[in-house]
């Protein structure tokens, strides 16, 4: 297995409110994956982002559950703790008040994937040429996608595409995505962040992890989506399964 990150501001924000980390080795052969996309004012989408990726990779370093039994309902699990610590941050002063991230992990061996999911970030699977996203968005317009009420020509310019549904620390209780992924090999795993995938076509972002080694297939990606105008942060993780 190879793997790579990479993250940027972007042209046009001051800060980077996305956070990522890659934990190898994890637990015996597990490696997993994290990518978050902070929101909030002040400044507090970085912190929410970065509370998040680092309260779950503590805990997905220290659990004893992480067996093909229990995987899943520990990853939902950690989640729900995430969310919990972001909330009630969040209640303590009107400087935190509405921080949220999306959250997106990856939990894996050499024979199975298994993921959560909260917000609009995304894990794709490219396999044969083909690239699948294996996450739902969970925004404003991924349910207007859903449910037919809107085309993917129309969604790229729409008022509302930023608006997103489920996020860590915004209320109480979350639903999270639990997801298992057979792995083949060949398989190549990208998780990003919206601002690599609201500047540049899944097309081409098949294209660029296929031609390239992980580490230069995330600066590729990150250059790709700043040519195209770099409207928001950019954070990519690129995993190729052999």
């Amino acid at each position: 297995m190879k793997f790579a990150a990479g993250t940027d501001k972007g042209l046009l924000r001051e800060i980077n409110e996305d956070s990522c980390m890659i934990i190898p080795g994890c637990s015996s052969s597990l490696y997993a994956f994290i990518i978050a996309d902070g929101m909030g004012g002040h400044n507090c989408g970085e912190i929410a982002s970065r509370m998040t990726v680092d309260f779950v990779s503590e805990s997905i370093r220290n659990s004893s559950k992480l067996d093909d039994e229990n995987i899943q309902q520990e990853l939902c699990s950690i989640v729900e703790q995430a969310n919990r610590e972001v909330y009630e941050k969040a209640q303590q002063s009107e400087e935190f008040s509405g921080m949220g991230t999306t959250l997106t992990m990856a939990v894996m061996d050499g024979i199975k994937l298994t993921a959560a999911h909260v917000g609009d970030s995304r894990l794709y699977m490219i396999r044969g040429g083909e690239i699948l996203q294996l996450t739902q968005d969970h925004s404003y317009i991924g349910e207007l996608l859903r449910s037919g009420s809107l085309t993917r020509e129309e969604a790229e310019n729409h008022p509302r595409r930023n608006v997103i549904t489920r996020a860590v620390g915004s209320s109480a209780d979350i639903i999270v995505d639990v997801i298992s992924q057979q792995i083949n090999e060949g398989d190549i795993f990208v998780l990003c962040t919206d601002g690599l995938t609201n500047m540049i076509s899944e097309d081409e972002l098949s294209r660029i992890v296929r031609d390239n080694e992980p580490e230069a297939a995330c600066s590729r990606l990150i250059e790709a989506a700043n040519k195209q105008g770099g409207d928001d942060n950019i954070t990519v993780i690129v995993i190729k399964c052999e």
